[in-house]
């Protein structure tokens, strides 16, 4: 039951999030556009994407079992502490297309020092880390069986710029923040509760410097998770706050002068907006 009771939700949320959602033709600010334009509008495929998904396949036919240990939220898909590999790679690993994004959006953003808070099967830090290879990234896991997984395939992916750490995030977030010393992306997920969304940020708030960018995972997921986006969202330190749905970006940037807050979708998914018909100023200005 749990499972569709999140599917509905997920259906209303989209809904409204399509309903507000804007374009590239809507976007006029110089990075506000560039960021649609090279993030969402590109749909190249990369080197990367080929043998991530290769590794999926084979992981979406693993009937091994692991010892899962949760610290965070919870599944609302599967119960119990047991969980095939397979399970975990339809459920819990980041989806194909979440995956490009981010990957995309790391290209963009070329950052030097990544932390990722929910590592899984290592497929969200194999694109992201892929992306910039060049990148120092940490990568947190709690479950130590999963997180043995994740090593094996990074290692298979030929992975060498991630450092994976094991343990509670509140544990292992300061030793992987003294590591890295700075921030210029962070990604959290693998912890749905609005309290503890809130507190990773305002722990990581010091590291983070004015070109950097937070993505936050499946900010619709829950009330708590939504709570805690229109939270960050107003954070006085963010300029530009930019609703993916299934992500949710913080931008710091100085140049943007008036405070934004802007749901974008492909264009493709809204092809009457061709910029014939002008929204709000505040699409302008982000």
């Amino acid at each position: 039951m749990k499972w569709i009771k999140l599917y509905f939700r997920l259906v209303l949320r989209y809904l409204q999030y399509f309903l507000s959602a804007r374009t590239r033709y809507d976007v006029h600010a110089p990075f506000a556009y560039e960021l649609a334009e090279h993030v969402l509008e590109d749909n190249r495929r990369f080197y990367a994407f080929q043998d991530i998904e290769l590794l999926r396949r084979g992981l979406l036919k693993n009937q091994d079992s692991v010892q899962i240990q949760d610290h965070g939220a919870g599944s609302l898909v599967s119960s119990g502490s047991v969980r095939q590999v397979r399970s975990l790679a339809r459920y819990s690993a980041i989806s194909p297309g979440s995956g490009a994004l981010l990957f995309r959006l790391v290209q963009f953003m070329k950052p030097q020092k990544m932390l990722e808070l929910g590592t899984s099967l290592g497929l969200s830090a194999a694109y992201q880390s892929m992306a910039a290879r060049n990148a120092e990234m940490i990568s947190i896991e709690g479950c130590p069986q999963t997180a043995a997984l994740a090593r094996q395939n990074l290692a298979k992916l030929d992975v060498r710029n991630v450092t994976l750490l094991v343990g509670i995030f509140e544990q292992q977030l300061p030793q992987a923040l003294q590591q890295l010393e700075s921030l210029d992306y962070l990604f959290i997920d693998g912890d749905h509760r609005k309290g503890a969304s809130l507190a990773y940020f305002e722990t990581c708030l010091p590291y983070l410097n004015e070109h950097s960018v937070v993505v936050l995972a499946d900010i619709h997921w829950s009330d708590g998770m939504e709570s805690a986006w229109q939270i960050l969202q107003k954070h006085e330190r963010v300029r530009l706050s930019v609703d993916l749905f299934h992500f949710g970006l913080l931008f710091f940037r100085p140049e943007i002068k008036v405070k934004s807050s802007l749901p974008l979708i492909k264009a493709k998914y809204k092809p009457w907006r061709m910029g014939f018909f002008p929204l709000s100023d505040q699409a302008h200005t982000a």
